[in-house]
């Protein structure tokens, strides 16, 4: 028979001001400390009611926030603050050998040691009594003594960013997280790697090299990132000046294109880095690059409605404007080119597709029905002859945010506004067909999809593609 138990949960109001961290005390289990935005308090627990005092700056600047603290072998409590500064908090220099004791009375600073320029993000205590400290501005790892003597220090390349938090592995090796969502591991001797590393804001940008096992991606942090897929680790990361949105590879897999916020688009050396072109088409942000199968096109679809055909040379190297799409009535969301180079297929944010003949100069074909036959290289767009039946009977334009065939063109992944990704049989040009799915929240059936939504993009016009 299992005994009854009972958890005891203390509700106390500490400031109206951000609390970035709370501890109990190792030592004495009825003390607590919390820090943050311009305070330290001091909690005791007596007779079920918790008690505070706030730490007393008194003669020191005090600092706009308070990031950390660790408590020391000797009890005290040292606090890393965004001036830099490691602060050592007691009743005097003398007194106060223990957190227990002054948490019962008022305590303040009883020594200041500069640190870091910028903030002292952590602390993390060492068996022995040492101390390391990481800083943000300087993106410095600092070992020091238990007398606060510091001892080595190394600095995290930029590219990782700030140094957030250290753990130590066993007194030696170190892992250290940072403000670029890295997770490096290391020592003061040897430097640091990255084990974990990824973007800091949205990804927007996905584009799979056509020969080897790696990708790219870009997002809103304006990080560009190749990534190996055998290793499952970053190959390399460069910053743009601008939002990257969109990517695609040329067909020999030397060169990839990033189409970026502003209309500015650059096409990049895989092996160097460099940019070997850049160019723009119009001031609003690209939503599209796609080569043709042979290389010798790129299609840029815009946000001003557009699609801009590049002619392209010296294996992705040179590019020079050949024609300009002009017929959608709203953003350009997706497009494919077909297997022989000579057509395009398009879809805009108001759920309309197009067809265009590249060949004959970027001609709107009227026909839409000569397309149905049509193959393509690729399959991209949500809206198509193809995949008509990947839209349950009930859905709307904006149910369905990406849409990607496979290598073997047997299968189509879809993903929607429900954190699902469904597999359809490929091509899938009929209602109701059979159908996966996989999720958060584990097989979805067909009768709840439909009912969340009243109009499909299908059904509001006898003929597909009208919006």
């Amino acid at each position: 028979m299992v005994p009854n138990t009972c958890l005891c949960v203390w509700c106390f109001q500490n400031t109206n001001e951000a609390v970035f961290a709370v501890e109990f005390n190792l030592s004495d289990s009825s003390n607590i400390i919390t820090c943050g935005k311009s305070h330290v308090y001091f909690w005791t627990l007596s007779a079920g009611q918790f008690t505070k005092k706030q730490g007393i700056f008194g003669k020191h600047k005090k600092p706009k926030f308070i990031q950390c603290f660790v408590f020391s072998l000797t009890g005290d409590v040292l606090t890393g603050d965004s001036e830099g500064n490691i602060l050592t908090w007691g009743k005097s220099a003398a007194d106060v050998k223990t957190l227990g004791k002054g948490a019962k009375e008022t305590l303040q600073i009883i020594r200041q040691t500069r640190a870091h320029e910028g903030s002292v993000f952590t602390l993390c205590s060492l068996q022995g009594g040492g101390l390391l400290s990481g800083g943000g501005k300087d993106r410095k790892i600092i070992r020091w003594s238990a007398d606060l003597a510091p001892e080595r220090e190394c600095e995290i390349p930029e590219n990782y960013g700030a140094v957030r938090t250290i753990a130590d592995v066993d007194g030696e090796e170190l892992l250290v997280g940072t403000t670029r969502n890295a997770i490096l591991r290391g020592t003061f001797s040897d430097g640091f790697v990255a084990i974990v590393q990824g973007h800091v804001d949205e990804m927007w940008g996905l584009a799979t090299h056509p020969s080897q096992n790696i990708f790219l991606t870009c997002g809103h942090d304006r990080q560009v990132c190749l990534w190996n897929t055998e290793e499952h680790k970053l190959d390399w990361c460069i910053t743009l000046e601008e939002y990257g949105l969109c990517a695609d590879f040329c067909p020999n897999g030397s060169v990839v294109s990033v189409g970026l916020n502003t209309g500015r688009w650059l096409a990049l050396d895989l092996l160097t880095r460099e940019v070997v072109c850049e160019a723009t088409d119009g001031n609003e942000q690209l939503s599209v690059m796609r080569y043709s199968p042979d290389g010798s096109f790129l299609a840029v679809g815009s946000h001003d409605n557009f699609i801009y055909i590049y002619n392209v040379t010296e294996s992705g190297r040179r590019y020079i404007r050949s024609g300009k799409c002009n017929g959608h009535s709203s953003f350009i969301t997706h497009l494919d080119w077909s297997k022989d180079g000579k057509y395009i297929m398009s879809n805009s944010g108001d759920y309309e597709i197009l067809y265009w003949d590249i060949a004959a100069g970027c001609k709107l074909l009227r026909n839409r029905f000569e397309s149905k036959d049509r193959q393509w290289a690729s399959y991209t767009c949500v809206l198509g002859f193809h995949v008509m039946g990947v839209w349950l009977e009930g859905s709307d334009g904006t149910d369905i945010n990406a849409l990607c065939r496979s290598h073997s063109e047997r299968m189509v992944a879809v993903a929607d506004d429900f954190c699902k990704v469904h597999l359809f049989q490929y091509p899938c040009p009929k209602p109701k067909p059979q159908w996966r799915v996989t999720g958060g929240g584990g097989v979805e059936s067909r009768e709840r999809l439909a009912s969340v939504s009243s109009t499909s993009p299908y059904t509001s016009s006898p003929e597909p593609g009208t919006s």
